[in-house]
């Protein structure tokens, strides 16, 4: 059990409204991920297209993650937050335009991702620095089940939304979420200086970069959190296209499992248990779809999304190893690398898997994402242990 519960870290300073602001920023990002999804699909009949239209902003993580995001640590995070979610309520403003071309489209979402590359940074660094030190993983475990709670309803009811209206008045509504999200963090949110001084710059980026890549420990537990996870997302990058009416319920059912994997890791394994569950956790998230070979009907398919997700308490695990290696002065930046490469795999994944399934079958792409994220995680594991027995031995 840890040390606090959910309801005390609502009497924590800040922390509520940097949740609800995250809770409308995350509701946005679900529901317009589905609705540009579902535009794309309609307009060219393609898997990798749809796929990488709803994951193609985390392709540009990997731009963003090395010239922009010392800003993490060195922006006052009051403001980074307004002017990121007023970002994207722009941007997906202009992805509504009626007529705008395909290529427009994938020129939103480039610039996209680049501005969010930021967001994880300033967001994971603000409420590590909100909260004590012990109350980190509870606090993100929180987060996370609000992501689940988040994606559940948005998936749901932008899939009826979608199904009544059309695409574009859903990314309309998506806007105006982001807008919200703005309002809540500039009211809500206190004026806090930034954790280290300096300017952003490029220089700066890469230089903490390095020196966060530079420990093998710390390496393999960024690997462990980017790896097996992003070829998952390429799983689900493929929901629209195995069955386009029903993706909003097989990305419902998803969310439902990561819900009560965040609930399980976060609130109800004790911490002497946590550290060994990380390996079996990513089996468990891939394990699943290796199903999809035989085609399942929508009620099983459902079940094995659920039944995956729970293995996405993995990260609360390994992010509470991160920051136990990391220097608190660099937790922004450590926490956005670990934000920014997730995504990154996760689109990379994702256009991955769509060529697949353009080659051969969504069914056939999944299947094969799940057995290599299955190779990946044993491979990590051995790599960990090899780690942990030379440092023993040294």
């Amino acid at each position: 059990m840890t040390g606090h519960t959910y309801r005390q870290l609502f009497r924590v300073p800040e922390f509520t409204p940097l949740f609800l602001s995250s809770a409308a920023h995350t509701a946005a990002q679900t529901v317009s991920g589905l609705a540009l999804g579902t535009l794309v699909f309609r307009a060219t009949d393609s898997p990798l297209l749809s796929a990488v239209s709803m994951f193609g902003p985390s392709l540009a993580q990997v731009l963003g993650a090395t010239v922009l995001l010392s800003g993490a640590d060195r922006l006052p995070p009051r403001s980074a937050l307004t002017g990121l979610s007023l970002a994207f309520a722009a941007a997906t403003a202009v992805m509504a335009l009626p007529g705008l071309p395909v290529w427009g489209v994938f020129a939103v979402v480039l610039v996209q991702g680049l501005i969010a590359s930021l967001g994880g940074g300033v967001r994971w660094g603000l409420l590590n620095e909100i909260l004590t030190k012990d109350g980190y993983l509870p606090g993100r475990s929180l987060f996370n089940m609000m992501s689940g709670l988040m994606q559940i309803t948005g998936y749901a009811a932008g899939g009826a939304l979608v199904t009544v209206l059309s695409p574009r008045p859903v990314l309309l509504l998506a806007a105006l979420l982001y807008a919200t999200a703005a309002v809540v963090a500039r009211l809500g949110l206190t004026v806090r200086p930034p954790r280290v001084f300096g300017r952003p710059s490029v220089a700066v980026t890469r230089r903490t970069n390095a020196a966060l890549w530079s420990s093998r420990p710390r390496r393999l537990t960024y690997l462990g959190l980017w790896l097996p996870n992003g070829l998952v997302v390429g799983c689900e990058a493929l929901f629209v296209s195995y069955d386009p009416e029903a993706a909003g319920t097989l990305f419902a059912c998803a969310a439902l499992g990561m819900l009560a994997g965040d609930v399980l890791v976060g609130r109800l394994l004790p911490s002497s248990l946590r550290p060994r569950l990380a390996a079996p956790l990513l089996l468990l998230l891939a394990a699943p779809y290796t199903l999809f070979a035989l085609h399942p009907a929508l009620p099983l398919a459902a079940a094995c999304a659920a039944l995956a997700s729970v293995g996405f308490g993995a990260s609360l695990v390994q992010q509470e190893r991160l920051m136990a290696l990391t220097p608190a002065e660099l937790s922004g930046q450590a926490l956005g690398l670990h934000s920014a490469g997730m995504l990154t795999m996760q689109g990379v994944s994702a256009a991955l898997a769509g060529s697949v399934a353009q080659l051969t079958s969504p069914a056939t792409a999944m299947t094969a994402m799940a057995l290599t994220s299955i190779a990946v995680t044993l491979a990590l594991q051995l790599a960990t242990r090899t780690t942990h027995a030379t440092t023993a031995n040294a």
